[in-house]
């Protein structure tokens, strides 16, 4: 077959990122003997098995070639950056520079993306002067790339300074600023862009409709949904990005109800849910206390086969625990490999939850024996179940052999399990010197163990002797202060407890009015 038929064929391969005829293309060569030190042969083939993945096999051919061409060496770079080996892919370039082979435009889009990958800002500041030296600072596709590294490694002013001074813009460039705010959490910025956008003559796509949705799907809800119903009167089809940020998001937000809506839409409508779409949406079952729901979702992943990776377990095993089924979190717990530590947490914070105690202990010594080393999120599991239990001597046990041979750095909420250990069985003079020698340290949930202590066992005069730090502190919720105010009533102290009121007016603190959830059978998700 004539050489210029096979580097045809190589690069149909590459455009369909298909390596089995590709193999076949390189056996041929190498059995026919056609010269591949040279030419472009050679860099074909790099293109294609590191297209396909294939880095290592890209890598063997690249290393046999004499003076690989600007196209191989892009293609080593983009391949390494893609695999998520970005200081490789930053040491072609610089072995591409000894080589004194001139960069292209893809030369530094490809670099760009393992600066990102690496949040290497220094090499990427040195990228843009040479971008600049070189005269690439007119090429659109080079400048986006900037845009996106200055955003995504924390340079978004200068990300936008540059964005402001590029001359020529395409649909891509104000995405990129767009995705830079939202990812941000500057929503107004990336909602005020969005409009100026379309104002410019640049119709948004599907990316640019997900980024302004996903950044308004996590803090604002309703503007989210806004979004994304004039993306679907807009003639743009949703797709699992934006279907998936707005199912997390309602979640996340506890709008369980419109979660589960968007998520029948989602079945009806299509796309096919993945696993991030059933991750996001299982907690909406328990937040409601849906058995029932959150048993169809379960059926549905087992009919679909979407796979049961460790996200979805401790997706299920939590929310199987919310719903108060300590059998069904176990039956996935008992089906799922035991090697990922999130899995047995999740099951130990299950038995806690239902004052199974013991369970949980034995559920942790048995996670040591099978050699799965525990976690900072393991400890607090098993220390709250302890405090729950009322097992004083062994959650300090715990404790201690946590603090001296675990190697685990001590965190707040381990402190805040130990002063709920130590308030709920009566030791609160203990609990009280442990707090007042934490400093800064003390956060909300300290706070609202140890006041909860003092209230059980009508020890006023230890609260009273943290009210001062207390309502010094930045609360943002109101348990704490609640809580204070309750004793204080108690004790008659209605002076402090308009001083409290007061200090939750001011800092626009409020106590939420208790609800509670009925169960409906959730039949209208079809499932």
């Amino acid at each position: 077959m004539p050489v210029n038929r096979l580097e045809t064929l190589l690069h149909c391969c590459i455009k369909s990122k298909v390596l089995k005829p590709a193999k076949q293309i390189h056996s041929q060569l190498l059995a026919t003997g056609i010269e591949m030190e040279y030419g472009y042969l050679s860099s074909k083939l790099v293109g294609v098995y590191a297209g396909c993945g294939d880095v290592s096999s890209a890598a063997k051919i690249f290393e046999s070639i004499k003076k690989p061409s600007v196209f191989a060496w892009n293609w080593m770079i983009s391949a390494s950056a893609f695999q998520g080996d970005c200081e490789n892919a930053l040491k072609y370039f610089c072995q591409m520079q000894k080589a004194q082979v001139f960069p292209n435009k893809y030369t530094f889009s490809c670099v760009l993306k393992a600066c990102v990958g690496s949040m290497d800002i220094r090499k990427g500041r040195e990228l843009h002067c040479m971008v600049i030296k070189i005269g690439f600072g007119y090429e659109v596709s080079v400048m986006n790339s900037l845009v996106d590294m200055y955003s995504k490694c924390g340079e978004l002013e200068f990300a936008r300074k540059l964005f402001d001074e590029m001359r020529d813009k395409n649909v891509a460039t104000w995405t990129l600023m767009i995705c830079g705010y939202s990812h941000k959490g500057e929503l107004e910025e990336s909602l005020e862009l969005f409009k100026q956008m379309k104002l410019q003559g640049f119709e948004p796509n599907e990316f640019t409709w997900n980024a302004v949705i996903t950044g308004f799907s996590q803090n604002d809800c309703d503007k989210a949904f806004e979004l994304f119903c004039k993306m679907k009167a807009g003639g743009i089809t949703p797709d699992l990005v934006t279907w998936n940020a707005m199912i997390s998001g309602f979640t996340r937000n506890y709008q369980s109800e419109v979660a589960l809506m968007l998520f029948r839409d989602m079945l009806i409508l299509g796309p096919h849910p993945n696993s991030v779409t059933i991750a996001g949406l299982l907690p909406a079952c328990g937040f409601i206390g849906s058995l029932h729901a959150g048993k169809a979702i379960h059926g549905l992943i087992l009919r679909r086969k979407l796979g049961m990776n460790i996200f979805m377990v401790t997706a299920l095993i939590n929310m199987y625990s919310k719903c108060g089924s300590v059998n069904y979190a176990l039956n996935v717990f008992d089906r799922t490999p035991k090697s990922d530590v999130a899995a047995w947490n999740a099951m130990i914070g299950c038995y806690g939850k239902h004052g199974m105690v013991p369970a949980a202990i034995k559920l942790f010594e048995r996670m040591q024996e099978e050699n799965v080393q525990p976690n900072q999120v393991t400890f607090t599991s098993v220390l709250s179940a302890c405090s729950h239990g009322g097992l004083v001597e062994k959650g300090l046990e715990i404790f201690l052999h946590m603090k001296e041979k675990s190697g685990i750095e001590l965190s707040q909420e381990h402190l805040a399990c130990m002063i709920d250990i130590l308030g709920r069985s009566g030791r609160l003079t203990e609990a009280y010197q442990l707090v007042k020698g934490m400093g800064e340290e003390i956060n909300e949930s300290i706070i609202g163990a140890f006041l909860n202590g003092c209230r059980i066992h009508g020890r006023s005069d230890l609260a009273m002797g943290m009210a001062e730090e207390i309502l010094g502190m930045d609360l943002k919720k109101p348990g704490g202060f609640v809580t204070l105010s309750n004793i204080c009533a108690a004790n008659g102290e209605w002076e402090m407890v308009e001083n409290v009121r007061e200090l939750m007016k001011k800092k626009r603190v409020h106590k939420k009015a208790g609800s509670s959830w009925i169960d409906e059978k959730y039949g209208f998700l079809g499932l």
